[in-house]
C-alpha cells in the first residue's frame, strides 16, 4: 500500500503544546505518593496557617518540577487563602531576583529594577500579606544555585523569619535539589536551620516501563493517530533510558516528528528518532553542564580531553593526573566522578569484571562534550 505524502498544509502534530518542556500534564502517573506528601505538607496552609517546609530531591527529568507545578495549580483552583508561588533559581538566583517574583505574583506587576533594595521589595511583601490575610509557599526550584555568593542563607531567613517583622506573616518554602550530591541542610547557616528544618520528598528515576506509558500517552495525546509506530515508539524509550533523563525523550518525540514533516512523511521512522537523538542529547548535556561547580566543568573538560586519546580511562590514573589542574585530593575528585555517573554522563565498570581497577567511558562523544563546555 502507498501512503499519500504531506501536503504543505498538513501536519503530524494534533496538540503540540503537550511536547514543551513546561506543559503540565492532566494526569501525572507514578508519582502520586509523592504528590500526597506534598498536599499534606501544604494542607496547613489551606486552613491558615504556616505550610510544612520541604525539601524535594531527585535527579533531572524525574517529575519534580511538573508534580509541584501541577498541585499549585489544584491549590489555585480550590481556595485564594494560599497563595503558591514558584520561582526558578536557574533564571532568578538573588534575593532581589525572588522577592520580585514573589511580589509579582501576589501584585501583579514587577517592582522598578533600579533604585529598590531586596529589603524594601520585601517589605512590599510582608504588607501585601498582612493586609489579606493570606499565607504564602514558595518554591525555589533548583535551589542548589542559591548556594553561590550565600543567598540561600539570605533568602531563607528573610522568608521564614518574616513573621519577626511582619507577626501575621505565614510562610512555608520547598526547595528542590537536582543535584543529590548536595547536603543542603549542611550547607545553610543555624539560624536557618532552627526555621527551615523540612521533610524530604524523594523523586526516584522512572524505570523503563514508567518511561514508556508516559512518552505512550503524551505521543496520542500530540500526535495524530498511527503517526508513530510501536517499533518506533520502543526506539525512543531507549534512548531516553540511556539518557536518564525523561526530558530528552518529551524532545525526541517532537523533533522526530518535526523530522518526518519535513520530508513529507506521515509515519515517524528510526531515523528520525536517531537524527534528532543528536539534538536532544546535546541539550541534555547542556542542561546537565550549567547546573556545575566551575571545578566540576575543568574536571569533565580533563576527562574528555583524556578520552579522545584513550578512550576508557583508569579511574585511579585519571585521579592521579589531574592533581596539577585541580586543587582537590582523591575523595573530592571520586565524588565529582560518582556525580558524574550519577547524572548519566559516564559509565563505570570493574576492569576484567571484578576487582578494585575501575574503568570510565563518557556516554557523549569527548568533542561533544568539549564543545557543550564552551
Amino acid at each position: 500500500m502507498t501512503i499519500k505524502p504531506l501536503m504543505w498544509d498538513e501536519t503530524l502534530f494534533k496538540d503540540p503544546e503537550v511536547f514543551e518542556i513546561d506543559f503540565v500534564p492532566d494526569e501525572i502517573h507514578f508519582r502520586e505518593e509523592q504528590m500526597r506528601e506534598l498536599v499534606y505538607q501544604l494542607r496547613p496552609g489551606m486552613t491558615g496557617s504556616r505550610p510544612l517546609n520541604t525539601l524535594v530531591k531527585g535527579v533531572p527529568g524525574t517529575g519534580k518540577t511538573t508534580s509541584i507545578k501541577k498541585v499549585f495549580a489544584e491549590i489555585e483552583e480550590s481556595t485564594r487563602k494560599l497563595v503558591p508561588v514558584y520561582v526558578n533559581c536557574q533564571i532568578d538566583n538573588t534575593q532581589f531576583g525572588i522577592f520580585s517574583q514573589i511580589y509579582y505574583r501576589l501584585s501583579g506587576h514587577l517592582p522598578r529594577s533600579t533604585g529598590l533594595s531586596a529589603k524594601r521589595v520585601f517589605d512590599s511583601i510582608g504588607k501585601i500579606l498582612e493586609r489579606d490575610g493570606t499565607v504564602l509557599v514558595v518554591a525555589l526550584d533548583d535551589a542548589n544555585y542559591l548556594l553561590y555568593e550565600n543567598e540561600i542563607n539570605r533568602v531563607l531567613y528573610t522568608l521564614l523569619r518574616s513573621h519577626e517583622v511582619y507577626p501575621d506573616t505565614r510562610i512555608g518554602v520547598i526547595t528542590i535539589i537536582s543535584d543529590l550530591t548536595v547536603d543542603l541542610m549542611s550547607r545553610i547557616d543555624q539560624r536557618v536551620q532552627s526555621v527551615f528544618r523540612p521533610n524530604e520528598i524523594y523523586f526516584p528515576p522512572y524505570t523503563c516501563v514508567e518511561a514508556k506509558q508516559i512518552l505512550s500517552e503524551r505521543a496520542g495525546q500530540g500526535f495524530y493517530p498511527n503517526v508513530l509506530p510501536e517499533a518506533v515508539l520502543d526506539l525512543v524509550v531507549d534512548r531516553t533510558m540511556n539518557a536518564g533523563d525523561l526530558r530528552v525523550g518529551i524532545d525526541l518525540l517532537k523533533r522526530a516528528g518535526l523530522n518526518a514533516e519535513s520530508a513529507a512523511r506521515r509515519v515517524i521512522e528510526e531515523a528520525d528518532v536517531c537524527k534528532a537523538y543528536e539534538v536532544s542529547t546535546s541539550l541534555h548535556l547542556l542542561a546537565t553542564i550549567r547546573t556545575f561547580k566551575e571545578e566540576e566543568k575543568v574536571l569533565l573538560r580533563l576527562l574528555a580531553e583524556q578520552s579522545l586519546q584513550e578512550g576508557e580511562i583508569s579511574i585511579g590514573e585519571f585521579s592521579r593526573s589531574v592533581g596539577d589542574h585541580l586543587p582537590y585530593g582523591y575523595t573530592r575528585i571520586y565524588e565529582m566522578i560518582n556525580k558524574f555517573e550519577a547524572m548519566h554522563l559516564i559509565d563505570i565498570r570493574y576492569r576484567g569484571g571484578r576487582g578494585r581497577s575501575r574503568l570510565l567511558t563518557l556516554r557523549y562523544d569527548p568533542a561533544q562534550v568539549l564543545d557543550a563546555l564552551k
